[in-house]
């Protein structure tokens, strides 16, 4: 048995609720030297470059959460052309929803109406559409964006499990994105409607939205719907989310998307790079 295999069973039985929220705790700690000792361990762990963040400093944040969810200098991420990333992480994987499927890893496939909360009608506006993947490590930057402008229309929380989301989980527990725990952001767009799921995993401590602040963890485990009759516009490029922690962004597009030429499915992306063109 390989060890990626192992360590997607061994994660079944682990109370991943449990776990997640006592690292969330932790991590919104202010204890000044437990505070400083945790984001230095972390930025020498990782590597991360804290002269592209808006506040170079370490220890100026007031918790560990903040460190990591940290803003970057408003030149660090340039917007480029067409669709462009949400978020730094890696493209996991990308294409055409096919029969209402979306590819998660090779040999396994979920469906768009699971991911999308059961939601039938919601899923119907996606079929001949294109999604893609981004994978957030523990080391990426954590504010999500709009890959193009939008309007809110619904939020849906999906309660669910809290699998790891790295790439041996995604390859060896099917349904992964349609069986965690995770946050369903429907918009209007000049190209249709779009998804932009934030799908939560193990010890990611929360799930933020710029309009309605933390929506993980919720204590009720029921889909919950939020209607927007009040509009919530978004421009391309503007932060919509942010993680406590890594995890994975799925976008769901009713248009086809033509990806951009030399992409492949594994690639790093950083936050405004341009992943390729929607019908028009």
């Amino acid at each position: 048995m390989s060890l990626a295999k192992l360590f997607s069973l061994i994660q079944y039985p682990l109370p991943h609720h449990l776990l997640s929220r006592l690292v969330g705790r932790l991590a919104e700690c202010r204890q000044p030297a437990l505070r400083n000792a945790l984001v230095r361990a972390f930025i020498r762990r990782f590597g991360v470059d804290m002269a592209e963040a808006a506040e170079p400093d370490p220890t100026a944040y007031a918790t560990f959460n903040d460190f990591f969810t940290r803003a970057l200098k408003t030149d660090a991420r340039p917007i480029g052309e067409g669709v462009v990333s949400p978020a730094d992480g890696r493209l996991s994987q990308f294409g055409a929803i096919e029969a209402g499927q979306l590819l998660q890893a090779k040999g396994h496939r979920f469906s768009a109406m699971e991911l999308l909360g059961g939601d039938g009608d919601a899923a119907r506006h996606f079929l001949g559409g294109s999604f893609a993947t981004v994978y957030l490590s523990p080391s990426d930057y954590h504010r999500v964006h709009m890959p193009f402008a939008g309007t809110l229309t619904e939020m849906v929380y999906v309660p669910g499990r809290l699998f790891s989301v790295n790439a041996a989980t995604t390859a060896h527990v099917p349904n992964l994105f349609a069986r965690n725990e995770r946050l369903v952001c429907h918009f209007d767009t000049e190209h249709g409607p779009m998804a932009l799921v934030l799908v939560g995993a193990m010890i990611v401590a929360a799930i933020e939205t710029v309009w309605a602040g933390q929506i993980t963890p919720l204590p009720r485990g029921e889909v919950q719907r939020l209607r927007f009759d009040t509009p919530v516009r978004l421009e391309k490029g503007q932060e919509m989310g942010r993680f406590k922690l890594g995890s994975t962004v799925v976008m769901a597009f009713a248009e086809p998307l033509s990806f951009a030429d030399g992409i492949e499915a594994g690639d790093k992306v950083q936050m405004g790079q341009s992943l390729g063109e929607l019908a028009k």
